[in-house]
């Protein structure tokens, strides 16, 4: 069966459909995260843990673990620094004084 392109989809060009369960879409909070890796792969580790302990062990969950290739991760990396940037512009551009108001008279 050939599958049909969007008007503005160029030939050869691949889409992701990617699904998600309905149970998944609200994501997991994280509040710490863990790397470790082997010569072949890193493994991320996503936790949420409980900051308001004042003595003994701090007490955690752990909510998503994931295996990556190294070529995988560069690509992440990439994509965070990216994602980054994006948002320090967002915040600095939303928190620029404001200009007083000019007189037009």
């Amino acid at each position: 069966m050939d599958e049909e392109l969007p008007p503005d989809a160029e030939p050869g060009e691949r889409r992701l459909n990617i699904h998600l369960d309905p149970e998944d879409i609200a994501g997991a909070y994280a509040n710490f995260a863990n790397i470790s890796f082997s010569r072949y792969e890193f493994t991320l580790t996503f936790a949420r843990i409980e900051h308001e302990v004042e003595e003994g062990d701090v007490p955690g969950a752990v909510v998503a673990r994931v295996n990556a290739s190294p070529r995988f991760m560069e690509e992440l990396i990439a994509a965070l620094q990216d994602s980054w940037s994006k948002w320090q512009t967002t915040e600095g551009i939303r928190n620029l004084p404001e200009a007083p108001p000019h007189d037009l008279r």
